[in-house]
């Protein structure tokens, strides 16, 4: 999952994306609205955080912007404001959920996952192929009885493959979901990391591609026989 988050204060900001960071999910960090304007609009991500207090273009307006434009992405607002008015304004420009700084980092969590679980209502709770088996909320990983111990990338990459079931994905694109922007390898890092991958599922017992190599487009989930 890749999220992009908006915050001036670079302390809060920091601490945030490390937190985030550490349950598997891909952050992007800005410090301004022009700058989160043009992050939004140039990449799809899966969830925004928005401070509403921002240079450049100011919270509430960014969210009216990026709805007049079409993003219908999720956006849990952070302000230090907790009128009711306040509230109402916020939800009003667009935001779907709204938290009051100062706050809890679990409360924070558990406000992502639910504004994710609202765009995947046919996605079971647990992600399965065949014998492998996924848990995105206690990160648990198996392939039939032998639990799988992952780096946090190849969590990233195994959990997008199933959510996105024999589609397949070329390195670049890849890249892009499950990177921050300005920190990202060239396409040799994703050939590796999914080498290791491989390695390691095979050492619990699939099949060595489980990962399909699809030649000239990229990579995806192989269909077994049962």
């Amino acid at each position: 999952m890749k999220l992009l988050l908006i915050e001036d204060d670079e302390r809060i900001a920091d601490a945030l994306a490390e937190d985030l960071s550490d349950q598997h999910y891909t952050v992007d960090v800005v410090y301004d609205g022009q700058t989160g304007w043009d992050y939004a609009d140039m990449v799809q991500y899966d969830l925004i955080v928005l401070d509403v207090m921002l240079p450049e273009i100011d919270g509430i307006t960014l969210c009216q912007r990026l709805r007049q434009a079409g993003h219908q992405v999720p956006i849990l607002m952070l302000t230090a404001c907790d009128t009711i008015a306040d509230k109402v304004l916020g939800l009003d420009a667009g935001a779907d959920d709204y938290l009051v700084k100062p706050f809890d980092l679990q409360e924070l969590s558990a406000r992502i996952r639910a504004l994710l679980r609202r765009g995947e209502t046919t996605t079971p709770p647990v992600l399965q192929w065949h014998q492998l088996s996924l848990n995105p909320n206690t990160c648990d990983v198996s392939y039939g009885e032998q639990p799988l111990a992952l780096s946090p990338k190849e969590y990233s990459l195994l959990e997008f493959f199933l959510r996105h079931q024999r589609r397949v994905f070329s390195r670049a694109q890849l890249l892009e979901q499950l990177w921050p922007f300005e920190r990202m390898p060239d396409e040799s890092t994703v050939k590796a990391h999914i080498r290791g991958l491989r390695q390691k599922l095979e050492a619990a017992g699939a099949p060595k591609d489980l990962i399909e190599t699809v030649y000239g487009l990229g990579y995806r989930l192989k269909q077994l026989d049962e």
